[in-house]
């Protein structure tokens, strides 16, 4: 009698032993899932972190880029007014040469200029400054640049000043 008792007693235990074995398994589960949805979730965190350090440089870049580009329109300006006699000088042809090395640099950056003389208007990527009566034009064509404009990677960064045929 007394070892059935014992047996019965270790039977009790086994029972004991395997629900707490149970508990302990769906426990673990648990915490595992809940590890992984938090693994997932700060990877996630990283990767939004990262697009938005990204966004902010290039926001910083662009700045940075549009302020350039007020420099080498001076440049520009510039370089239209210079009597031809003075653009063979060695020293006119020093400045201009910083204002080739500043469109490269900028070029390397992926901006480039929109070419718009002599198309049709586009809003997209210009903005019209005057309308010029001319009877040799079509109605919407671009005359002349006041201000060029330029793209970064494919989008406006500045739209061009133009004026138009009316």
């Amino acid at each position: 009698m007394e070892k059935d008792k014992k047996e019965e007693s270790f039977k009790e235990k086994i029972k004991e032993l395997k629900k707490k074995l149970q508990e302990c398994e769906k426990a673990k589960q648990e915490y595992l899932e809940g590890w992984q949805r938090a693994r997932a979730d700060f990877l996630n965190y990283k990767k939004e972190e990262l697009k938005r350090a990204e966004g902010l440089i290039e926001f910083a870049k662009e700045g940075m880029i549009l302020k350039i580009l007020s420099i080498l329109d001076n440049f520009e300006i510039a370089e239209k007014s210079l009597p031809q006699d003075l653009k063979e000088d060695k020293n006119i042809k020093g400045l201009l040469l910083i204002k080739n090395q500043l469109k490269e640099f900028l070029k390397q950056n992926g901006v480039e200029e929109i070419e718009l003389k002599g198309e049709k208007f586009d809003p997209a990527f210009c903005e019209v400054i005057e309308a010029i009566e001319d009877k040799e034009k079509e109605s919407g064509v671009v005359i002349e640049e006041i201000q060029k404009g330029y793209k970064i990677n494919g989008r406006v960064l500045r739209p061009a000043k133009v004026k138009v045929a009316k």
